[in-house]
């Protein structure tokens, strides 16, 4: 059995989602970790320790565990963490030292990770893989005034260069990576997300919506976290033009309700739409609870810019909801259009008030597309995402690659 060591430096596995930096890429680390752990190979995650409160060590599961690194102030803002990765990979080594454990192969996750994931590679001499998760020019490509540190996209391709190979999520992702970073094809690998289909299934509608207090009306749902590149403005635009609105709903879960800017800017619009009493903003939940609400919910919505995957849709299919989506990331692959849901091609409300008023006013098509949607997801699982990482791993270690690139 193998020893791992993940490299999530920018965000803690363990930490509640809806928030900040914490989304789908803390989910996928979280899954593949433990999924590896409950087969016998031992996952360190490495993440920079956000306070002083957390613990040195904290156990995820079976053989796997988060290890907290000093480096920078706790509260050190995104934008200023590139300025610590040297005192986290000093960190990481040191506890390497310490434990005298010997790794085997390097996941690093971000690009500031991967930063940190070159020098230990070759002080380890060790394979190196990488996840971006999502990368600075395919952002600034998906949505006009989308920003990004000129440095980021400069260090991603060195980082492109230096690793054995790069892990994606999609076929299309695959190609954005070669075509803005001029790296070959070969060294990407699409290694598809799962999802855990023992926690998200299909449950008891009306218990769901008796334990969150919901009625009877029709419910909308988003999940993630609030940023511009999740487009939940469009949803709130499309909100305004339902012929169904006196009975829907949008449920909108992800945020900080005291202190998210970008929040009270959605919150503002709905007032400003009129939409103030039905649209119900709740902040991050616990992933435990977010069962409760795809199974409350009709319909999930995703009117995203971008997404490097877009874990929070296949969650929802796992519950039996149809997606409407926009055509970027993970849905365009595994949203079926016409059977599990439709993808939008314009980033704009009207296309997205139509899909949502054709489902809502067709129970049959509702009843089809959620059965479908629930096949489809589970036939996506982190055993089979975890199984892939090993066969890379094997692959690289057969080829005799060790951190050179």
């Amino acid at each position: 059995m193998s020893n791992f060591a993940f490299l999530s430096y920018h965000t803690c596995p363990a930490a509640e989602l809806g928030r900040e930096t914490a989304g789908g890429m803390n989910v996928y680390i979280n899954q593949v970790a433990r999924e590896l752990g409950s087969n016998g190979h031992s996952v360190d995650v490495f993440t920079r320790s956000h306070s002083s409160d957390v613990p040195k060590i904290e156990e995820i599961g079976p053989c796997s565990r988060v290890i907290h690194i000093d480096s920078g102030l706790h509260d050190a803002p995104k934008s200023e963490l590139y300025d610590y990765v040297d005192q986290f990979t000093e960190g990481v080594k040191r506890f390497q030292n310490t434990t005298k454990t010997e790794y085997d192969l390097i996941y690093s996750h971000y690009w500031l990770s991967g930063i940190s994931g070159i020098g230990l590679a070759e002080d380890w001499d060790v394979p190196h893989i990488t996840m971006f998760h999502t990368t600075a020019r395919m952002k600034m490509s998906a949505r006009i005034g989308e920003r990004e540190p000129e440095h980021r996209g400069i260090v991603e391709g060195d980082i492109m260069e230096a690793v054995d190979a790069i892990v994606v999520a999609t076929a299309h992702e695959r190609r954005e990576v070669s075509h803005l970073y001029g790296i070959s094809q070969s060294k990407v690998q699409v290694i598809t997300p799962g999802v855990d289909v023992g926690l998200f299934r299909p449950a008891d509608r009306s218990k769901a919506r008796k334990a969150l207090g919901f009625g009877e009306e029709n419910i909308i749902l988003s999940v993630g976290r609030i940023e511009p590149l999740k487009g939940i403005d469009i949803i709130l635009g499309a909100m305004a033009l339902l012929d169904r609105i006196r009975d829907t709903r949008l449920v909108v879960v992800g945020g900080d309700l005291q202190h998210d800017p970008a929040l009270k800017q959605l919150q503002a619009t709905a007032q400003e739409l009129g939409l103030a009493d039905i649209v119900a903003f709740v902040g991050a939940v616990p992933q435990v609870e977010l069962p409760l609400y795809y199974n409350a919910a009709d319909i999930f919505v995703m009117p995203s810019y971008f997404e490097s995957f877009g874990l929070v849709a296949l969650e929802a299919m796992a519950c039996g909801l149809p997606v409407i989506a926009t055509r970027v990331g993970g849905p365009r692959e595994f949203v079926k259009a016409g059977e599990t849901g439709y993808l939008i091609d314009w980033h704009c409300p009207e296309p997205f008030a139509q899909r949502l008023d054709m489902v809502l006013a067709n129970p049959s098509l509702h009843a089809r597309m959620a059965e479908a949607a629930t096949q489809q997801a589970s036939q996506m699982t982190w055993a089979n995402t975890a199984s892939d990482i090993l066969g890379l791993y094997s692959s690289l270690v057969s080829n005799g690659r060790h951190g050179s690139g």
